[in-house]
């Protein structure tokens, strides 16, 4: 949902920036692989004017922790600051973010289907999800840990916290198997072979689903599939649209191009060719980074 390196591998690639930055993912422990994707670690120089940034739906919820300047989003025509932390639930638009100077980000990725039980939250369709927590208990000490630079002691401790929040926590192996079944189809899989690979019907399956995400299995896989069509037009601005089509199980390239608007704001062939100036854009100091 955030920024990340153009070499990593496919998530969600959203907006191109053109800032200096420094971005670091690190691997949750495996106690917290079934809940969290990865951790990660942004922090960007964007100067003493206000900047933008923009940030597009893919197919997973975080837990923004954030230091330094207000980071607000636009929201009805203003700007609304946000507190540390705050959650990023599933997009079904671009939001626009607005900070300057400098700006650390110390995030979690999670699946959409374990965040609101991992902090014991009722689930919600909210985009920006602003939520009271003892987890907002851990901002002092992260903002002295940021502030000195001490970046994996601060992570330590996110990772301490949540730890111990997931060993309270029953783990739902039906809802981990149809993750797992989603993730692998690239969202291409109908519901009824989800609710298969996680041996239950299709009813119990979306019962489930929408109690812990807030969102069906088919609003979330087509997240995902356009997460697909995103990361491999940013690799190859040049593809075959018909055949990236074909291959992720769109009914033709029109619907592609429709769930890829619907979904950005923009159309396909506008998205490649700001991926091209994006990397034409890269150099040592200024780099283009996409959400991964």
């Amino acid at each position: 949902m955030w920024c990340m390196n153009v070499n990593t591998q496919s998530q969600y690639i959203p907006n191109i920036l053109s800032l200096k930055m420094q971005h670091q993912e690190f691997e949750p422990p495996e106690e917290l692989r079934d809940t969290i994707k990865c951790f990660w670690y942004n922090r960007r120089e964007s100067g003493e004017e206000q900047s933008s940034f923009e940030v597009v739906p893919d197919g997973y919820a975080e837990i923004i922790f954030h230091f330094g300047s207000v980071l607000s989003i636009a929201s009805n025509g203003d700007l609304q600051p946000l507190p540390s932390p705050f959650m990023m639930g599933l997009l079904n638009q671009p939001a626009i973010f607005y900070t300057k100077n400098r700006l650390e980000i110390i995030a979690i990725r999670c699946f959409p289907w374990t965040v609101f039980d991992l902090l014991g939250l009722p689930s919600g369709k909210e985009g920006v999800h602003i939520f009271e927590h003892p987890i907002a208990q851990l901002q002092p000490m992260l903002n002295k840990l940021i502030h000195a630079g001490r970046i994996d002691e601060a992570l330590a401790q996110v990772k301490q916290y949540l730890l111990n929040a997931r060993s309270g926590v029953a783990t739902n192996s039906m809802l981990f198997k149809a993750g797992i079944a989603m993730r692998e189809a690239n969202g291409t899989m109908p519901v009824s072979q989800v609710a298969a690979a996680a041996h239950a019907t299709v009813r119990t399956l979306e019962r489930n689903f929408k109690q812990s995400s807030g969102y069906t299995v088919k609003d979330v896989s087509a997240l995902i599939r356009f997460e697909q069509v995103r990361n491999h037009l940013w690799h190859y601005p040049d593809c075959n649209l018909a055949g990236l089509a074909h291959e992720l199980g769109y009914t033709d390239q029109s619907h592609l191009s429709r769930e890829f608007k619907r979904y950005s704001g923009t159309t396909p062939a506008a998205f490649a060719r700001k991926a091209k100036k994006g990397k034409q854009a890269v150099s040592n100091d200024f780099v283009a980074f996409i959400q991964s």
